[in-house]
């Protein structure tokens, strides 16, 4: 459990094993803690490094606005300081969009990348992505970060025997800083990297939940695009696979890297 300075912030950052480095990268508004049982079932193999993005975790939460070209500044900066390149990179939600622009913008980092429940663009364009956007700023500044955590939480394990999990998840969520997640929410309007898929050459494993908020055809759609990408899908999950799917999350993956040594 350490901290480094990299570019202008302390980010929070775990080590576990040894090999190839194995960079994971949790989505918005969670931190190290949900990779947990990534962490255990990887690190007999691989050297295994988690981070709080700035905003989140243990990290800084400085002022904002923030980007997703800062974010993947922070990641390339983290990378190079830890002396882990090329690593293999995975990335769920906030996370796959900061390893796309990683990707794009310091693609010599990039050994592998694993797209998890995520994709090359965030374009909101229809009203319902429009109120979706809405809903969740307004549950954040006027009913606060709890309220957003139990409603997240029971969108994402809604299932009988996914009591545990939906608490543990939705206790973590209520912790955040509400402006600092604004400021990571805020970051993902209007980006993309769309454009650039062609020119992504580290072999790509794009993982989909099957009831993920954006369709499997989708992912089918841009991963057609990549030169080097291949697409899973995972069954009866939503958009937390590593949580709610994770023995079968970690044999894809597994096969995945065992590909790349």
């Amino acid at each position: 459990m350490s901290m480094i300075r990299v570019r202008d912030i302390d980010l929070y950052y775990e080590e576990t094993g040894q090999g190839r480095p194995v960079l994971l990268i949790h989505g918005l508004g969670m931190s190290t803690r949900d990779w947990e049982m990534q962490t255990a079932f990887f690190s007999k193999d691989y050297r295994v490094i988690t981070f709080d993005l700035r905003g989140h975790g243990r990290s800084e939460k400085p002022a904002g606005p923030y980007s997703i070209a800062s974010f993947g500044s922070d990641t390339a900066a983290l990378i190079r300081s830890l002396e882990a390149a090329p690593a293999h990179v995975v990335g769920i939600s906030l996370g796959g969009v900061i390893a796309f622009q990683l990707a794009v913008s310091a693609p010599e980092l990039v050994k592998t990348m694993v797209i998890v429940n995520s994709g090359p663009e965030f374009i909101v364009a229809t009203a319902r992505q429009r109120f979706e956007m809405f809903r969740r700023l307004f549950l954040i500044r006027i009913m606060g970060m709890r309220s957003v955590a139990d409603f997240l939480s029971k969108r994402l394990f809604p299932q009988k025997g996914q009591e545990r999990l939906r608490r543990a998840v939705a206790a973590r969520w209520a912790q955040n800083d509400p402006q600092a997640y604004l400021n990571s929410f805020r970051a993902l309007d209007g980006w993309s990297v769309s454009e650039s898929l062609g020119d992504i050459r580290s072999p790509t494993l794009v993982i989909s939940a099957d009831q993920d908020y954006t369709p499997v055809s989708y992912k089918k759609l841009y991963v057609s695009k990549m030169p080097d990408a291949e697409l899973a899908v995972v069954a009866d999950s939503r958009h937390a696979t590593p949580l709610d799917q994770p023995d079968r999350f970690n044999r894809i993956l597994a096969d995945f890297l065992s590909k790349h040594p």
